[in-house]
C-alpha cells in the first residue's frame, strides 16, 4: 500500500446539513473543532456508518480533547485558550444533543483530559505546563473549580489513565520519556506515587497517548517522537506496567519528516489496535495476540491530513478519523476477520477537527 496516496481524491465530501434536527438512531459522535470553536454532534447509522449532523454546539474557547463520563450522561471539554478551562455539558439522552451546564478554569492548558472510572473526578494533563491535576465532579455531572490536587511532572505532561478497577492512575510525559505511575484514592481522588513511581521508555521516543485492553492485562501507548507504539504488561495487583514490545506505527515505504504518532484505540471484542500517524497522514492496524498481547502488524491505510484524533464505535465495525489540516473526517468500515480499514464516506468537519468520541445512547 502506498502510505503517501493521499485520500482527498478518493470520494467527495459530504454535506452535513440537511438533516433531520431529531435523533432516530442510538450512536452518536462527538467531533471538536479547535479554530472553529465548536462540537459537532453527529449520528452514525450502525448499519451503513453514515453519519448525520444533528447539532453544532457553540464553546467559549479553543476545543481540543474531549471525555465522556462513565454513564455517558456527560460531555467534557477542554478549552486551551485563555482562560484555560474545562465545560460541562449534559448529553440529551434521547438525541445526544450537548446543553452547556458550566466552565469553569482548570490550573493550566490542559492538553487531555479523562474522568476516574467513577465519574466522580477530572483527570487532566499539561503539556505546556508540565503538570497533571486532579478535579472533583458534582452529583450533577459538572467538573468543579477548585482541584483536588496539582502535581509538577517532568517535562510535557500528555495524557491521563485510570486503570478498570479504579485503584491506579498512569501519566505520560512525553518530553520526559515515561509513563508516571500514581496510586488513586477513589473516595479523595487524591494521587500519590506507586513503586516504582515510573516506567521508562526508549530516550526520545515521547509517550503520548494511553490505552487499556479490554479484557486481558495488556497496555498499549503510542510514542509520539519515534512513531512507534508501545505494549506493556500491567500487574493488577501492583498497579505497575512492564515493557514487553515496540512496533513501529510509520508505513515502511514512507520517506519524509520525523513522525509524529498521536492516537490509538482498541476495538471493543479486544482483537484489533489502531494508532495514528500523522506526518505520514495514516493509521496503522494491528492484531494483537490474547495471550501475550504482542502486536502484529496488518498494513498502514491512508486517511485524512494530520489525523490527530480518531475512535471506534461501540460495536466494533466502523472508525471516524478526522484530519486537522483536511477540516475534513472519513469513516471506515472495519472487517473484523482481517482488521483491515475500507473508507466508506468523507464528511466536511469544522476548522481543526482533532478529537473524536462516540457513544451509544444511554
Amino acid at each position: 500500500m502506498n502510505a503517501k496516496r493521499a485520500i482527498v481524491g478518493a470520494f467527495a465530501l459530504v454535506s452535513l446539513y440537511a438533516v433531520p434536527d431529531r435523533a432516530t438512531a442510538a450512536t452518536v459522535a462527538y467531533i471538536s473543532n479547535a479554530d472553529s470553536r465548536d462540537i459537532d454532534v453527529l449520528l452514525l447509522d450502525p448499519q451503513s456508518g453514515a453519519l448525520s449532523l444533528i447539532d453544532k454546539m457553540p464553546t467559549a474557547g479553543t476545543v481540543m480533547p474531549l471525555a465522556i463520563s462513565p454513564d455517558k450522561r456527560h460531555l467534557y471539554a477542554s478549552l486551551r485558550s485563555e482562560p484555560y478551562s474545562v465545560s460541562s455539558f449534559a448529553i440529551d439522552p434521547a438525541t445526544g444533543k450537548l446543553s452547556l451546564a458550566a466552565t469553569v478554569p482548570l490550573p493550566d492548558n490542559m492538553a487531555n483530559i479523562a474522568t476516574d472510572r467513577t465519574g466522580r473526578f477530572l483527570l487532566s494533563a499539561s503539556y505546556t505546563g508540565d503538570k497533571i491535576a486532579v478535579n472533583p465532579i458534582d452529583a450533577k455531572g459538572i467538573v468543579q473549580a477548585v482541584p483536588v490536587q496539582v502535581i509538577p511532572t517532568r517535562k510535557n505532561a500528555h495524557s491521563t489513565q485510570a486503570d478498570p478497577s479504579n485503584r491506579y492512575v498512569f501519566a505520560s510525559n512525553l518530553g520526559g520519556d515515561i509513563i508516571l505511575q500514581y496510586r488513586l484514592d477513589a473516595a479523595t481522588g487524591r494521587l500519590t506515587p506507586n513503586d516504582p513511581p515510573f516506567v521508562e521508555t526508549k530516550h526520545g521516543a515521547g509517550p503520548r497517548h494511553i490505552v487499556f485492553h479490554p479484557t486481558n492485562g495488556f497496555v498499549y501507548s503510542t510514542n509520539e517522537l519515534d512513531g512507534t507504539v508501545n505494549s506493556y504488561r500491567f500487574d493488577a495487583a501492583k498497579g505497575t506496567l512492564t515493557l514487553t514490545d515496540t512496533v513501529s506505527a510509520v508505513p515502511p515505504d514512507f520517506k519524509g519528516p520525523p513522525p509524529a504518532a498521536s492516537d490509538l484505540h482498541v476495538t471493543p471484542d479486544g482483537r484489533f489496535l489502531y494508532a495514528a500517524e500523522r506526518t505520514s497522514s495514516t493509521i496503522a492496524a494491528y492484531r494483537i495476540d490474547p495471550a501475550t498481547g504482542a502486536l502484529a502488524p496488518i498494513g498502514n491505510f491512508a486517511t485524512e491530513t494530520q489525523p490527530r484524533g480518531f475512535n471506534i464505535d461501540p460495536r466494533g465495525k466502523f472508525l471516524i478519523a478526522a484530519g486537522q489540516k483536511s477540516n475534513a473526517a472519513t469513516v471506515y468500515a472495519i472487517d473484523t476477520e482481517t482488521g483491515a480499514l475500507r473508507p466508506l464516506q468523507r464528511y466536511s468537519m469544522g476548522k481543526n477537527p482533532n478529537w473524536v468520541e462516540i457513544i451509544d445512547l444511554p
